[in-house]
């Protein structure tokens, strides 16, 4: 079975939101379709599902990072927000938001209070890492394989040459002095240049 970091996260949280959906403790409140998640945004979301999409990525966050609590899923979902003329500046999320979110996975059985870790929060129970791992694992099956064709080495067609015997060759005849070839009945032979001797210049008699 495939795990939570086997697979694409966004995929992950998407297949998670499905099975969320299910869940009748998870039932979104009247008023998610008209509050921001925080207040560094300028809308509302535009997805009629996303309270579910929501709560599968804090089901995923506490997964990962539990035992945690709402002030750091504050930080972790939190943004810039749009200034004008100043400087963006960093607002936290909204809190009330993970509370109820939170809420709602613990009623359904997904996480739960830890008590024996000196660290407040949530931390997830074998159901919600159940829900998560079988989640992974459809995705896992979705995803189209992509097999690696080794590239095979391409033999040297007839009369062609290796290139290591041409980079030899062309090595002894750098090392070999230059010469001429001349054929004498089908074999050749190399003379070697001839240097020309200089003229001697005549000697000039003196007059008497």
């Amino acid at each position: 079975m495939a795990s939570i970091y086997d697979v694409d996260q966004n995929a992950l949280i998407e297949k998670a939101a499905l099975e969320l959906k299910k869940i009748p403790e998870m039932k979104a409140p009247a008023w998610a379709m008209f509050c921001k998640t925080g207040t560094f945004k300028e809308r509302p979301p535009m997805r009629g599902d996303w309270w579910f999409v929501r709560s599968a990525s804090i089901l995923r966050k506490v997964a990962r990072m539990g035992p945690i609590g709402v002030a750091k899923l504050r930080t972790l979902y939190g943004g810039k927000k749009n200034m004008g003329m100043r400087p963006e500046r960093f607002y936290k999320g909204s809190g009330s938001i993970l509370r109820k979110a939170l809420q709602g996975l613990e009623k359904a059985g997904l996480v739960k209070q830890d008590e024996k870790s000196k660290y407040k929060g949530r931390r997830i129970t074998p159901k919600g890492k159940s829900l998560l791992d079988k989640a992974a694992t459809a995705v896992q099956k979705e995803e189209p394989k992509v097999e690696v064709k080794k590239a095979k080495p391409k033999s040297p067609a007839a009369g062609e040459k290796k290139p290591e015997a041409k980079a030899v060759k062309a090595e002894e005849k750098k090392a070999e002095p230059e010469a001429k070839e001349k054929v004498v009945e089908g074999k050749t032979e190399k003379k070697p240049q001839q240097k020309e001797e200089p003229q001697e210049k005549p000697k000039v008699e003196p007059q008497k």
